[in-house]
């Protein structure tokens, strides 16, 4: 791993990507903050050398390779396109942007600067999701027929919270129902159709969100998403010939069970990560990508991240929510 890595933004999701990238002997240069005072108390409190009071000059720190883009996401466009015009590759928290235009917008500054950009959407890149790609493609069950998704937490009220401010792109959908989306999409396509309904806020936006996609040859996802449910976030994949049920906290790095059409388990796979979470993995697929380029990955394209986004879209027009400065 040759890539050094500056982390622009300093909240939670941050500090567990810093400890899963230093547990993994990956190195971090360098951290920005917008408030100089929490970018110091974040490099002391995990050994990072350099603080920047400011997002620029993170960018364009020559010890920096590739930059972590961990605010909320109504900022990551133009936090994005700062870091790929210093010349420096990006890895941008999920969801990747609040719609797919700024997604596009992009990965057109990013091939234009010759540079990778990828959304830090961390499952995709788990030693069991590799895994379950090989069953699907092998069909050794049958095809893919149906998946099952669900991810709620009990997520603060405080309407002043970024969770529930639509100026910060707040809703269950984004924040949490990006994680079944977007799995979903990986296991059946990009959908055919869209439907959704949703409980609203107060504030407008999606508090609780179920999701209906149609997918090539008559497959469907079911999903759901909610900011006041502790729920199992549990998933399963059902296929015409048995049936592949992940871990509770289906995103995580814990494993699964294939049963095959008469109940008998076939194969079980759990691989825990130690200490990790396992998003040092994303790191090392980025660092793959500026080396060996976007051909042979089937993990998370471009192409992947604007179905995403483009999916959530539409669930957002079924739903009414849109965002400040979006068009209804």
């Amino acid at each position: 791993m040759t890539l050094r890595w500056g982390i622009l933004g300093t909240g939670g999701i941050a500090e567990t990507f810093v400890r899963d990238l230093q547990g993994s002997g990956i190195t971090v240069s360098a951290v920005g903050s917008r408030d100089a005072g929490r970018a110091g108390s974040f490099a002391a409190g995990l050994g990072i050398e350099t603080a920047h009071g400011d997002y620029e000059a993170l960018v364009a720190d020559p010890a920096v390779d590739v930059v972590y883009v961990a605010t909320p996401h109504v900022f990551h466009l133009e936090q994005a396109l700062l870091a790929i015009g210093a010349g420096k590759h990006v890895l941008v928290e999920k969801p990747f942007t609040v719609n797919a235009g700024e997604a596009r917008e992009i990965f057109a500054a990013a091939e234009a600067a010759g540079v990778v950009a990828l959304e830090a959407m961390w499952t995709r890149f788990l030693p069991q999701n590799d895994r379950i790609r090989e069953i699907l493609r092998s069909e050794a069950f049958g095809r893919p027929r149906l998946f099952t998704g669900t991810h709620g937490q009990r997520l603060p009220t405080d309407p002043r919270h970024r969770i529930n401010a639509p100026e910060l792109g707040g809703g269950a959908l984004l924040d949490l129902g990006v994680y079944p989306v977007s799995y979903a999409l990986d296991v059946l396509g990009a959908p055919e159709s869209v439907d959704a309904t949703a409980t609203l806020s107060a504030q407008g936006v999606d508090d609780r969100v179920g999701i209906l996609l149609g997918h090539a040859g008559g497959a469907q996802s079911h999903l759901y998403a909610a900011l006041d449910l502790a729920q199992s976030n549990s998933a399963r994949i059902d296929l015409e010939g048995g049936r592949i049920e992940l871990s509770d906290t289906f995103f995580s790095a814990h494993g699964f069970t294939v049963v095959d059409s008469d109940g008998t388990v076939v194969e079980r796979f759990d691989r825990q990560e130690g200490t990790l979470r396992g998003m040092q993995h994303q790191a090392l697929e980025l660092d793959r990508l500026t080396r060996e380029g976007w051909s042979g990955t089937d993990r998370l394209t471009p192409g992947a991240t604007i179905a995403v986004m483009e999916t959530m879209d539409e669930i957002r027009r079924r739903i009414g929510v849109t965002y400040p400065g979006e068009v209804a």
